[in-house]
């Protein structure tokens, strides 16, 4: 069985928005989920360019809390999943108002996909939004050193690549900017052998498959992560999760591992939208983790 088959991950997350809201296409899933986020008390800025060409790919919302606060907010930034292939910053307005709900300013970046670009393009994307968010932080009312880098899916692939491969940052010209940790929902990130001809042409040649692998870059003082995972996850098995904890911890880091029982692939991070809010603690387990690496050092408990 192969450690990961993404051909129905952007199926797999709206149809677990529309089981919920019993939505019948895509768009008609996000619009739902999303309509309760246009009311929460924070301030959205629509289409930043942080990067230059490209044109949509290169832009990104900023969520900001309303209420005030006594100190510099951390500072989230969240790749959305598809596979590589799909998606838009714009569907996962839930996730902004949610974590900006949590006293966080979050950054919500578009990136290139497959085919027109392979791995080094989205990956450059990755480095040159968290580049930006890190130089523009204070320009919201975040502090730069706390800065987290978050995503699902294959959004959590780039998450935890651009931290773990310091090559993408260092290539952007600027001084890498501290990541004060990594939350990873569902990610992909020990899924070798790769099974599927488009997967084998982003990653290729055969050669370079590891480079795309967050594991082959485990390293001694990598940034805290907190990495969730459902157990009945069959799009991206829970494995790649365990695999990658295990490697952390085998190199001194802080990792903590939460597997939400009987939970797919889009649940952990549906279960950030109003309506399926209960279904799984992703909020609460967030707001933990960010608090304790706040407090200079992570105290949740190692796996649950």
């Amino acid at each position: 069985m192969p450690s990961a088959d993404f051909s129905m991950s952007r199926r797999t997350l709206v149809a677990s928005l529309a089981a919920v809201v019993t939505a019948a296409c895509s768009r008609a899933a996000f619009l739902a989920v999303n309509v309760p986020a246009l009311f929460g008390d924070y301030t959205r800025h629509t289409d930043i360019r942080y990067a230059p060409g490209a044109g949509a790919a290169h832009t990104l919302d900023v969520y900001v809390p309303d209420k005030p606060a006594s100190r510099p907010r951390p500072l989230v930034v969240f790749w959305y999943g598809g596979r590589w292939t799909d998606g838009d910053k714009s569907d996962y307005r839930f996730v902004g108002a949610a974590l900006a709900g949590l006293g966080y300013v979050a950054m919500l970046p578009n990136y290139r996909h497959y085919p027109k670009v392979k791995l080094a393009g989205f990956m450059a994307d990755a480095a040159e939004a968290t580049d930006w968010a890190a130089a523009h932080a204070a320009d919201y009312g975040a502090d730069p050193k706390e800065l987290f880098l978050m995503g699902h899916s294959a959004g959590a692939h780039l998450a935890a690549l651009v931290t773990l491969d310091t090559r993408y940052l260092n290539a952007t010209g600027n001084p890498p900017p501290h990541i004060a940790g990594v939350i990873g929902l569902s990610g992909p990130y020990d899924f070798l052998p790769l099974t599927e001809d488009d997967t084998k042409d982003m990653f290729g040649p055969p050669a370079a498959y590891p480079e795309s692998q967050p594991i082959h870059f485990a390293r001694p003082g990598a940034p805290p992560m907190l990495l969730i995972h459902g157990t009945a996850d069959d799009t991206v098995w829970p494995k790649n999760s365990i695999n990658l904890a295990a490697a952390l911890r085998a190199q001194g880091d802080s990792v903590t591992l939460k597997l939400y029982p009987k939970l797919n692939h889009a649940d952990t991070v549906a279960a950030m939208s109003l309506p399926v809010r209960g279904k799984a603690p992703t909020l609460a387990d967030i707001a933990t983790f960010v608090a304790a690496v706040d407090r200079g050092g992570v105290s949740l408990p190692p796996s649950s």
